[in-house]
């Protein structure tokens, strides 16, 4: 019976010694509501005992919504798996009543003609926490509950006069599809006596993790391209408050402590004023006092840089507010071993909170100058668009009206103001037409998201960095655009909302073919929805040119064509011109009639240089030993733009499968270790055999070093001599300083290589 009685205090130590209640978080010197539902009295466990899944999160905030008068509950969208994206507008209930008015004032802030005369002294300030951008990095989103809870619950004058004051902007999951990814990983696998061995799979995802979405992007680096719908809901927020004080929560490795801004000195974009830096500072000395009452280790100004645009951290700098980023030792699960000793998931949490608390006290304390700062930053925008040289840029591809969409579609996301080209314009050698090209003044109060988006940089005050360090995005998008020195004359109407591109087929009577280039964005997803609905096409090899309605058109290399007379039965005249129509939809795609099989230059339309397109079946290498980012990228093009469905394989599984079913195989990014000599056999027989093989960036290397084919790489400098020369604290240094985070290049494509 003395053996039972004490295995059973073991078992009960081990199942609750880390679970925290409510007091562990919550400071003391306040009241709570008992009117407002707890986290526990709704979700069903502690914080912290267990990871919250996103479904619990969003009941919870629904209840706070529902019991509180100091909340209102926004949706600002859903994910690609359908999860809600919400977030709390938290003020006190007067505020509430007049939330409308006292937005719109706020905005004016960033209008240099109004924002002299606005009273700051009496202006809410505003205040967004954003939590767990990476789903694996779930404390933050965990922590989402506390924060919510104390302003609804917590009850003082001081917390009266807070919320008087402020208006919070509360986003409990920044990925709600990767969250809830990694809590169903991490709960599946905890045990009830839990187990704090690194080792344990537990803390050890499989391939893909739940730092990314749906996708497998990253989403804190898409602030800026703006490319994926979460992105895109939270951007709506973002411009709808301007706000003056954002929060980024993060987790890093679990040997580290906390991490909160400013970050290297050395590593902040030059376009950020000085003053944000300084108003980081101050922001910091408020984090500092807050985890110093409850004995938490941190540091500031080392390993996290303050530079690409595209983050959450770093986004409000240039729109006129602060981004403040924080990094929490992740415990990866509930428990685990580090070189401090036992991290838990609650300790993890609370140092989350007491972040949040701390921001909350300083954007209170620091409300005038945060609000003085936010007009004086638009203020000074105005005064260096007028001096800056360029006054707009023009942007279009002719031959690309869907590429140029979704530039300018995202400019429009970033609140740019954008202009349709008045008349034909010519610059550098570039002419642009204003059915197709776009002027962007630089005169706006968006002149600095204007100057980062097409700026080059070349020289940097550091070598090292943590993130990106090079985003044009005109040349990211492959698009052709010039500076220009005035606009007088040039701009058309203000773009309020982009028109979907226009149906621009040709039909004529009596068809021989139909043809339509590939230079189109979207001309892949036109081909594959005509070969799925068992239309015949072909690719042309070599250029020709056909004399159409009088004038002579050119087609190039792959170029592709429907033969009238190869079609079935039932895929010709009306119903083939009719099916063509339907799948050319809007997508931008020129689709020509050709009159006759006989071209007026080059190959004729019976030439062998047509060569026939199979239907693509396309199969992807996934899992480990590749990319997610990689994988992802590759699988949203194909389903999301393209609608081409791909079959992603696990890497392991290759050499079970018969990958005769497939014509196309693609092998991401990726070290392919995990593929073994069987596996890389029939891979090369398939290949023989007539499959196309897609390879990118390190499975390239991969292919040449196991002889598929010759790959010339130009070879490393090797600088290990005069590296052993350093002190060793800078030898890691050296080697990080050859990594490119950030690299453009100018390149020659062979356009004739089929």
């Amino acid at each position: 019976m003395r053996k039972l009685i004490l295995l059973a205090l073991f078992a009960s130590i081990g199942l609750s010694s880390f679970a925290q209640e409510l007091s562990y978080y919550l400071p003391k010197n306040v009241r709570y509501n008992p009117a407002i539902p707890t986290p526990k009295s709704v979700i069903g466990h502690e914080v912290g005992e267990w990871h919250v899944t996103h479904d619990r999160l969003v009941n919870y905030m629904k209840a706070l919504d529902a019991a509180s008068d100091r909340i209102t509950l926004q949706t600002l969208g859903v994910t690609y798996e359908g999860r809600t994206q919400l977030a709390l507008i938290v003020t006190a209930p007067k505020n509430h009543q007049n939330l409308e008015a006292i937005r719109l004032q706020h905005l004016q802030l960033t209008d240099a003609n109004k924002s002299a005369s606005l009273n700051i002294a009496d202006m809410p300030v505003v205040v967004w926490m954003g939590y767990s951008i990476h789903g694996n990095e779930s404390s933050g989103a965990n922590a989402s509950m506390l924060s919510a809870y104390y302003l609804a619950a917590a009850e003082s004058p001081e917390v009266d006069a807070m919320l008087s004051n402020t208006v919070i902007l509360l986003d409990p999951s920044f990925n709600p599809d990767g969250l809830n990814r990694f809590a169903s990983w991490v709960n599946m696998h905890k045990s009830q006596t839990l187990v704090s061995d690194p080792n344990a799979r537990e803390y050890n995802e499989v391939w893909p993790g739940g730092r990314f979405n749906h996708y497998w992007f990253d989403l804190n680096r898409d602030w800026l391209p703006a490319q994926h719908q979460e992105s895109q809901n939270r951007l709506a927020l973002f411009h709808q408050w301007k706000p003056n004080i954002l929060t980024d929560h993060h987790e890093m490795g679990s040997n580290s402590s906390f991490f909160f801004q400013p970050g290297v000195p050395s590593r902040v974009n030059p376009n950020t004023p000085l003053k944000n830096q300084e108003l980081t500072g101050l922001i910091g000395n408020y984090h500092a006092k807050f985890l110093d009452s409850i004995g938490s280790m941190y540091f500031t100004k080392e390993g996290y840089d303050d530079f690409y645009y595209g983050k959450g951290s770093t986004y409000p700098d240039i729109n006129g507010g602060v981004g403040i980023l924080f990094e929490q030792a992740s415990s990866r699960g509930h428990v685990q071993e580090t070189d401090n000793g036992l991290l838990t998931f609650p300790f993890t949490i609370r140092n989350q909170f007491t972040a949040a608390l701390s921001t909350i006290a300083a954007a209170n304390g620091l409300r005038k100058e945060m609000l003085t700062y936010q007009r004086d930053f638009f203020k000074e925008v105005n005064k260096e668009s007028d001096a800056f040289s360029t006054k707009a840029f023009v942007i279009g591809d002719q031959t690309d009206k869907a590429r140029t969409n979704i530039f300018i579609q995202m400019m429009l996301r970033h609140q740019v103001d954008v202009y349709g080209l008045k008349q034909d314009l010519t610059v550098d050698g570039k002419t642009f037409k204003p059915a197709s090209a776009f002027i962007i003044p630089t005169n706006q109060k968006q002149f600095k998201i204007i100057k980062t988006v097409f700026e080059k940089t070349f020289e940097y005050k550091d070598s090292l960095f943590y993130d990106v360090t090079a985003w044009t995005m005109p040349l990211a998008f492959g698009l052709p655009y010039a500076e220009l020195k005035s606009v007088v004359g040039l701009t058309g109407d203000k773009v309020e909302k982009l028109q979907p591109l226009a149906l621009n087929t040709h039909h004529v009577n009596n068809a021989y073919a139909y043809a339509f280039k590939w230079n189109e964005y979207y001309t892949p997803k036109l081909l594959n929805l005509l070969q799925t609905k068992g239309v015949v096409a072909k690719v042309a090899t070599q250029k020709f040119k056909m004399l159409l309605n009088g004038k002579e058109e050119s087609f190039d290399y792959g170029t592709i064509i429907i033969p009238i007379g190869l079609q079935n039965a039932n895929r010709k005249g009306e119903v083939l011109a009719n099916l063509i129509d339907d799948c050319v939809g809007n997508s931008g795609v020129e689709v020509f009639a050709l009159p006759t099989g006989l071209s007026s230059g080059g190959i004729d339309l019976g030439s062998s240089s047509f060569v026939p397109l199979k239907t693509p079946h396309v199969m992807m290498f996934g899992g480990s030993g590749t990319s997610p980012n990689d994988v992802g990228e590759i699988w949203h093009m194909l389903d999301v733009r393209f609608n081409i469905p791909v079959s992603i394989v696990e890497v392991e599984r290759f050499n079970m499968i018969n990958p005769s079913r497939y014509n196309v195989i693609i092998m991401p990014s990726g070290t392919y270790g995990n593929l073994e000599k069987p596996a890389q056999e029939k891979l090369r027989t398939w290949v023989a055999g007539g499959g196309t093989l897609i390879a990118t960036e390190d499975a390239t290397k991969w292919l040449s070093t196991n002889g598929f084919t010759k790959v010339l790489f130009r070879p490393t400098e090797d600088k290990k001599a005069s590296t052993l020369q350093l002190p060793y604290y800078l030898r890691s240094d050296e080697t990080r300083a050859k990594d490119m985070s950030g690299s453009l290049f100018e390149a020659k494509v062979d356009l004739t290589h089929p």
